[in-house]
């Protein structure tokens, strides 16, 4: 009895020795999570120290241009892609085309120039230093005065750099592919403060690489992030933040940026977030309303459109086609009413935002149509198969369409609400995907395709 007994006691023994052996290889196997080796960095968390710390400003040996006019920001002065300025604009061009004033290299992408004081500023990716970089040339002749640049690894994905700089009073704001957003002095590039979005508050870059522009609305700097705050709003002067709006619905970053709207007496921000739209108070970042009745199912681009009489007319592509919001006061709250919903064949924007001109809405539908709506949603004329423009961009100015399509074909045609006019038309880039958004300045257009910036005079006067 007493040798069975001995007998399991040590196999017993055995078996927990076998045991804490094996625990304690098993455990040598395993390595505890520490933040960021999944890549995914929290808000708030430490995963590694920002590239925005290691930034470099570079002097050039550009000058500003002794030129007069801005183009300060993504759609232009009033945010509505239409030039104000009383310049005459020539109603017919060589057959070269207009005169090209400069053409400068960029790193791959679709990102936009800013104006102001004879600068023009990018936001450029240099694939060889593996940096991103704004860039300040001179409007004259291309040349760079200074660029701001620090090191971030990006891997091409259709293009890099999406995002148009925002200039306001002596700043400059830029929001980088991965979303670092930094703030520089407009004149001298020196930096100011910067932002990582994804490493402070949790946001997750978008499919494709960031394309919102950032809004600077008075002294604060408006940002979509769509992690632990849906928007912030950020002193422009320090980089401090004002204030974050709740995200209950955990919607996350997309492509759209962020409009102001007034209604009611209340002015909001408008976004376009990955699960629906919102309006968030500008005063407090409280959320005044939201939809889920809009959602596209790939990747939402185009940006709110507000018409007025608290209308907000949305579009998008993915077969989204389009749809127009009402915002209506109920007591204390604003509600939200869908007016109609547009299939995609009657009109849908995939890339650029729409321009509401004289009343009516202008943009390309999905088969590349420049399209006329009125606001009911009733479509007043296409531009015809013979006049397709794919995803590129288009203005207005001096009554003008400048419209570019996707091999950097430049039309220019009449403003018409009444139906297309094509008066002029010129190859002026070679593309790739000339999808970058226009900036016009004392006739001076600026265009891009994926690896070209140009520079055309479209008053016929220049040389």
């Amino acid at each position: 009895m007493w040798g069975v007994a001995a007998t399991l006691l040590l196999l017993g023994v055995g078996v927990i020795f076998f045991l804490l052996h094996h625990q304690r290889t098993e455990l040598k196997e395993i390595t505890l999570r520490q933040p960021g080796m999944d890549k995914t960095a929290k808000a708030g968390g430490a995963a590694a120290e920002s590239p925005l710390k290691r930034g470099q400003l570079i002097p050039g040996a550009g000058q500003p241009a002794d030129i007069a006019g801005e183009w300060p920001r993504w759609r232009g002065p009033n945010g509505d892609n239409i030039s104000d300025a009383r310049i005459r604009l020539a109603n017919a061009w060589e057959p070269t085309g207009p005169a090209k004033l400069w053409e400068l290299e960029l790193g791959e992408g679709f990102a936009g120039a800013a104006v102001r004081n004879g600068c023009v500023y990018v936001m450029d990716y240099d694939m060889a230093k593996q940096s991103d970089a704004l860039r300040c040339l001179s409007l004259a002749d291309g040349q760079e005065i200074w660029r701001y640049t620090y090191p971030v690894k990006i891997k091409r994905y259709h293009g890099i750099s999406r995002t148009i700089p925002t200039i306001s009073g002596k700043y400059i704001v830029a929001l980088g592919p991965k979303c670092h957003v930094i703030c520089c002095e407009a004149e001298t590039g020196k930096f100011v403060w910067g932002i990582d979005l994804v490493q402070e508050f949790g946001a997750e870059v978008p499919q494709w690489y960031a394309g919102q522009c950032p809004l600077v609305d008075g002294d604060r700097v408006i940002l979509a992030v769509g992690g632990e705050a849906l928007l912030i709003a950020v002193d422009l002067a320090t980089g401090k933040v004002a204030w974050k709006s709740p995200n209950p619905r955990e919607w996350k970053m997309t492509h759209a940026s962020v409009v102001p709207v007034e209604f009611g007496g209340k002015k909001m921000y408008v976004y376009c977030g990955s699960g629906g739209v919102a309006g968030v108070a500008a005063d407090d970042g409280n959320i005044l309303w939201d939809t889920t009745e809009w959602i596209i199912s790939m990747a939402t681009v185009p940006s709110p459109l507000p018409v007025g009489d608290g209308k907000i007319f949305l579009s998008g592509g993915y077969n989204a086609g389009s749809l127009m919001l009402q915002l209506q006061q109920a007591e204390n709250k604003i509600g939200v009413a869908t007016l109609f919903r547009l299939k995609p064949a009657v009109f849908g924007a995939t890339q650029q935002t729409p321009i509401l001109y004289q009343g009516k809405i202008f943009g390309v539908r999905p088969d590349g149509q420049m399209t006329c709506l009125d606001l009911d949603g009733k479509a007043r004329w296409a531009s015809g198969p013979a006049a397709k423009f794919g995803l590129g961009p288009f203005m207005i100015a001096d009554g003008k369409l400048i419209v570019m399509n996707d091999d950097g074909r430049l039309t220019l045609a009449a403003a018409s609400v009444d139906g297309w006019q094509p008066l002029a038309q010129a190859q002026v880039l070679h593309g790739p995907d000339s999808w970058g958004p226009l900036a016009l300045v004392t006739g001076r257009l600026l265009a891009r395709d994926m690896t070209k910036m140009i520079c055309l005079d479209l008053t016929g006067t220049k040389k």
